[in-house]
């Protein structure tokens, strides 16, 4: 079985290259995922890939993770370097955010973001 840090570490690879289906295998099939781009949260693979859908046919971002950490709670904590880019390759974002996970049974049951606190 794999650890939480491994678990995130393919979910971010798998994202970065737009697989999909390869996260979602990484989530709850009710998972409760943040909705980054239009606000709100969004529940369900279906909705996920709708979400990251609508997303990426406006925006190409990548998030790399630089640093996992634990919670008082058991969350995973991770530091990611988050560069978003419109479709024509222009820099829009370039900063540090912190993505906090409920990993349960090797499984992402739900996601947050928070400002970095190395922002």
């Amino acid at each position: 079985m794999q650890s939480d840090r491994e678990l995130l570490a393919s979910a971010y690879k798998h994202f970065n290259v737009r697989d999909i289906d390869s996260v979602l295998n990484l989530m709850y099939p009710d998972v409760d995922w943040p909705n980054g781009l239009e606000g709100g949260r969004v529940h369900g693979h279906t909705s996920v890939r709708d979400y990251w859908t609508r997303q990426w046919a406006i925006l190409d971002p990548h998030v790399e993770p630089t640093g996992f950490a634990s919670d008082a709670d058991g969350r995973t904590m991770v530091q990611v370097h988050q560069v978003v880019r419109d479709l024509a390759g222009k820099v829009l974002l370039d900063h540090m955010v912190q993505h906090v996970y409920l990993v349960q049974d090797s499984l992402i049951r739900s996601m947050e973001i928070r400002e970095s606190p190395l922002s």
